[in-house]
């Protein structure tokens, strides 16, 4: 099987061969344009494995999250770089593309083992970030927490405050309202244009949908959803998946996680009051069952490569909203479209998150505050926008949703760096 850094080549090279790029434009897409690799030392001596590639600047200072996951490498963040350069192309913001990362389990840290591995992370690139330069954000495993620490390391070293040079802060710190459901939101609102294209009779009060990963993005676009009178019918985490027929009140779910920190199994989530009064759980089933079910809209929001040659056959939705970064293959692309199912990307999908750091860092400069209705209303405007500039090649061209995304935004790249 292909890694997700050669899946998200392959794209990149299926829409530069159909655009007529040069080869020199090529190369400056693939490759990034600096690798720092670096070793970061605990208070216990332990050495962690730490990345931040920055890929492309043409339309922008770099930007993009930092992970701290047990599974990271290089080739993961190069491929992550990439996507973010894709994504802030074709949102059509002033930036370029960046990723960083921690080879570390952030749940096996301490509070305190958390900041100081953060302001080390800090320390050892500080000279290559800044609000016109690299600009980081959270991603999977870092925190609005992590952020606060991380901005005021930087500000010791630069001897003044810099709230501007990191997004996904806290409110209190300079954060933006909204920031946190962003992404999600994002999610909703590419949804809900794709929807607004199908027939009349595509009734939104019963369309059915699977959530796979129910961490800050899948919960918040399972939350909006169910608020929007989706019915949520599975929903799962790295424990496993739950199923509910007559669908899951995810309200019920999310409060007992803040509570418990835990989805508990053990508990009845059913939006049917007959089936509440019976107090019996959802049933219980794994991550591959919850990708075969045969809903209206699946959603994975964990891993990349989950949907791939050898499950894209079974796969038994209408269409998937990518909020994950790569889980679908190009392998299992292919199968999908001969099948009739629609995918819509993670260049598009998921930028949400990086729309409202572009607001953040806004805020920031001007300093100023805005309110979450603000906040949303201008990324809904924004995606909406780049939802109907992708149709429109897709229209044109008779090519798929991936392929008029990466279209498009390979295509701004390249004519800045043709000026």
């Amino acid at each position: 099987m292909s890694s997700f850094f050669e899946n998200t080549q392959k794209f990149i090279e299926d829409a530069v061969r159909i655009t007529h790029i040069s080869g020199d434009i090529l190369t400056r897409l693939e490759k990034p344009d600096k690798v720092l690799e670096f070793e970061i030392s605990t208070g216990s001596g332990q050495k962690l494995q730490a990345w931040r590639v920055q890929h492309n600047n043409t339309l922008g200072p770099y930007k993009g999250g930092i992970r701290y996951h047990p599974d990271s490498n290089l080739d993961e963040v190069k491929a992550l770089a990439s996507l973010m350069t894709l994504k802030t192309s074709l949102a059509e913001l002033p930036f370029g593309g960046a990723k960083g990362a921690v080879k570390v389990d952030p749940r096996k840290l301490s509070s305190q083992e958390l900041e100081e591995l953060s302001r080390a992370y800090i320390r050892a690139i500080w000279q290559e970030i800044g609000l016109d330069k690299d600009i980081p954000a959270p991603d999977v495993g870092t925190t609005p927490q992590i952020m606060d620490w991380m901005t005021d390391e930087y500000s010791k070293l630069v001897g003044k405050w810099s709230p501007a040079t990191f997004t996904g802060k806290s409110i209190d710190k300079g954060g933006s309202c909204g920031r946190d459901i962003a992404t999600g939101f994002g999610g909703y609102v590419i949804l809900r244009e794709f929807l607004n294209l199908q027939p009349i009779t595509y009734n939104l009060k019963f369309e059915t949908v699977a959530v796979q990963g129910f961490g800050n993005v899948g919960a918040n676009i399972a939350k909006i959803l169910y608020e929007k009178g989706f019915k949520i019918v599975a929903i799962s985490d790295s424990k496993g998946a739950l199923h509910e027929e007559d669908g899951i009140d995810i309200k019920k779910v999310l409060d007992v996680k803040e509570r418990t920190g835990l989805i508990d199994r053990a508990k009845c989530y059913a939006v049917s009051e007959e089936r509440l009064a019976s107090g019996t759980p959802c049933r219980e089933f794994t991550n591959d069952d919850l990708l075969q079910m045969p809903v209206d809209i699946l959603i994975p929001a964990a891993l990349e490569d989950v949907i791939n040659g050898k499950n894209a056959e079974k796969i038994g939705a209408k269409v998937i909203l990518e909020m994950a970064n790569g889980p679908v293959t190009p392998e299992a692309e292919k199968i999908l479209t001969e099948r009739g199912i629609e995918v819509l990307p993670d260049i598009l999908a998921n930028s949400g998150g990086v729309v409202g750091s572009y607001f953040e860092w806004i805020q920031n400069k001007k300093r100023e505050q805005w309110s979450e209705d603000e906040v949303l209303a201008k990324i809904d405007e924004k995606l909406t926008e780049a939802f109907r500039e992708v149709q429109k090649i897709k229209e044109e061209r008779n090519i798929a949703w991936r392929l008029a995304s990466y279209v498009r935004a390979i295509t701004r790249v390249a004519e800045a760096i043709m000026e």
